[in-house]
């Protein structure tokens, strides 16, 4: 694993240098009264337990949608095209667009794949990871809207769909579609979208998935985080402190469990440890060193609820690592990197879009 994280690190430094030879810088190209994009591509190569090694692109640009507008953070296009040597494969379009002076925020994905997964069993008589394969198709946005300063409501929709099939039949195949209604809550102080270094976001979704919609069964998820960005070092590093909850509540689906990982306790690559909800709280340290690199080391735990595995029911599941940042555009503090985690009985490398939190 070491020689492997090294050759990544040294391949991800390399790309990144020479897409950033590559990139435009377009202030330089035109008029004071056109708007401006920064692009750049962002190769991608990472490696999961699960999904083993992935390869693909990112191309992604910042830009603002209105010049004039000098409060707005730029907004943000991209695309993540990705293919495993499990022979998964996934496309994702993503774009967050900020406009009218930061008073409306807009959300917009789309994303569909073929995933060659895992997950754990024990209510069989061979308890053991078994493998599924998860064709899925999803869309959905969020808009935002700035009631008073620093916090604002919104609303959302989500559509999936998933064609799910088991190995050796331990569980029955079957097709969900789910249509998720969001309801949106924020407290928004901090002093940057994409790397803040002070301030709070206080977050809260409640997302209903009513059979009047076309849901087969009735279900609910409440997700909360709060996220504290405390300034080191004279401004120059950011200590980050993070609390979230989800919570389902009715009848959660196999396809709508969440799984310990990723920005909740990355070092869970394996997607053993799922269930209806999940609580978590962890604190990273982010190190910057000359002026586009950095390094962050991160540390937490987490407990489920809700699990078909009854022992994995309110345990305690600790995660620790250290990761490698590049800054990927020109004019924005925009972060891409790898993150190595360990967890318990697990391990997990994460290629970064922006910061974990």
């Amino acid at each position: 694993m070491q020689k492997f994280l090294l050759l990544f690190l040294s391949f991800l430094c390399y790309s990144v240098l020479w897409s950033q030879k590559k990139t435009v810088d377009t202030t330089a190209l035109q008029s004071p009264h056109t708007k401006s994009i920064d692009f750049n591509i962002m190769p991608y190569l990472n490696y999961n337990r699960t999904l083993d090694f992935m390869f693909g692109a990112i191309p992604m640009m910042m830009y603002k949608i209105d010049k004039t507008d000098t409060i707005s953070p730029k907004s943000l296009s991209g695309l993540t095209a990705v293919y495993t040597t499990n022979k998964s494969y996934f496309i994702a379009l993503f774009n967050k667009f900020y406009f009218k002076e930061d008073q409306w925020r807009l959300q917009l994905f789309f994303a569909a794949g073929n995933q060659n997964e895992q997950f754990y069993e024990d209510d069989i008589d061979i308890p053991a990871f078994y493998n599924y394969q998860s064709k899925r198709i999803m869309a959905g946005g969020t808009l935002q809207y700035k009631i008073v300063k620093a916090f604002y409501g919104g609303i959302g929709y989500s559509y999936a769909h998933y064609d799910t099939a088991y190995q050796d039949n331990v569980e029955p195949s079957s097709i969900t579609h789910t249509n998720g209604l969001q309801i949106i809550a924020m407290y928004d102080t901090r002093d940057a979208i994409y790397y803040p270094t002070k301030g709070t976001k206080t977050k809260l979704r409640w997302i209903s998935y009513p059979t009047w919609i076309g849901n087969e069964v009735s279900a609910n998820k409440i997700l909360t985080e709060y996220n504290k960005y405390f300034p080191m070092r004279k401004a120059a590093d950011v200590l980050v402190a993070r609390f979230s909850g989800k919570f389902g509540l009715g009848n959660i689906s196999f396809d709508q469990q969440i799984t310990i990982g990723n920005e909740d306790i990355r070092g869970y690559s394996q997607g053993k440890y799922r269930g209806d909800g999940l609580i978590d709280i962890q604190g990273e340290y982010r190190y910057n060193f000359g002026k586009k690199m950095g390094l962050v080391g991160f540390a937490g735990v987490a407990t489920i609820y809700g699990s078909d595995t009854e022992s994995f029911n309110w345990g305690l599941y600790p995660g620790a690592g250290i990761g490698y940042r590049y800054r990927a555009f020109k004019h924005e503090k925009f972060n891409v990197g790898l993150d190595a985690a360990v967890g318990k009985g697990d391990w997990g490398l994460y290629f970064r879009i922006g910061e974990a939190f």
